[in-house]
Order: C-alpha cells, then structure tokens, then sequence
C-alpha cells in the first residue's frame, strides 16, 4: 500500500526503485499494492543518458529495510529489477 513518507516517521527507508516513466511508475505501485507491500514514492532527479548526460525526474520508491526482501520477490515475480545503482 502506498503511504505518505510521514507515515514512516523518523524510521530510514531503504531505496528499491528509480521509475523513469510514468507507466512503469504506475505498475510498479499496482504490483507493490497488491503485493501489500508499505511503500513510500516521491519524485526526484537522477543523472540519465550515456553521451548527453542531463538531469532527469523519476519516480523514486522507498520502503522500511526489513521490507526490501518482501518488496524484491513481488517485483521480481511481475518482472521488475531492483535498481542497482541506487549511489
């Protein structure tokens, strides 16, 4: 389900998850809804592209850390990649 950050109150959150277009954002929180995985997503840049770097805006998801092993087996059964490079 998703909450607001707030909802979360000083508690850390682990980052699972740098959507780049809106209809992957919109899945991802479908499959994190139905998995009842508690989830967080604000959006923030990113550095993108390979030969003309520009910034980007994504959709950022977060979760509690106990909740990263959770959120990566419903991802990965609706075919999602936990983001590698989360640095």
């Amino acid at each position: 389900m998703r909450r607001e950050p707030d909802y979360f109150g000083d508690h850390p959150l682990a980052l699972i998850y740098i959507a780049k277009r809106l209809t992957e954002a919109l899945r991802l929180e479908k499959v994190l809804s139905d998995g009842g995985v508690e989830y967080a997503v604000e959006p923030d840049t990113y550095k993108g592209g390979v030969i003309f770097s520009s910034q980007r805006i994504g959709a950022f998801f977060y979760v509690l850390p106990d909740a990263v092993d959770s959120a990566r087996e419903v991802m990965v059964r609706s075919g999602f990649r936990m983001n590698q490079e989360q640095d």
